[in-house]
């Protein structure tokens, strides 16, 4: 599985993708974040979660450096021992939540994706 940002032709990079870049073109390709190092811009525990995830939830902004393109992205860290300004790297999780806490079929959604873990 992929961290998958698009690239646009005037070079800008956001994540997740969309469909029209912020000068109107359609991407030109994909970066896979997963590769990269991010630097947490701001942290916070959440203990008011969803069903099915964990609490507390520790949550960042981080901002990875692609070829010189800042790339913002929110998720959930692996340790609530971080602080800003922080190196961390995303890492696969096959479990974001528990997939039978929710209202929604198991098999309607994918339960997958990353956390940052300090490097």
């Amino acid at each position: 599985m992929t961290m998958e940002a698009y690239r646009y032709d005037d070079g800008s990079i956001t994540y997740p993708g969309h469909p029209i870049g912020p000068d109107g073109s359609e991407p030109v390709e994909t970066v896979d974040l997963s590769e990269f190092e991010a630097e947490v811009v701001t942290w916070t525990n959440s203990t008011a979660t969803p069903p099915g995830v964990r609490q507390p939830n520790a949550l960042a902004i981080v901002e990875f450096d692609v070829d010189g393109e800042s790339v913002r992205a929110i998720g959930q860290l692996t340790t609530a021992d971080v602080e800003t300004g922080d190196t961390v790297r995303p890492v696969y999780v096959e479990e974001l939540r528990d997939p039978e806490a929710g209202i929604k079929e198991p098999e309607s959604q994918e339960w997958d994706g990353y956390r940052f873990e300090p490097v």
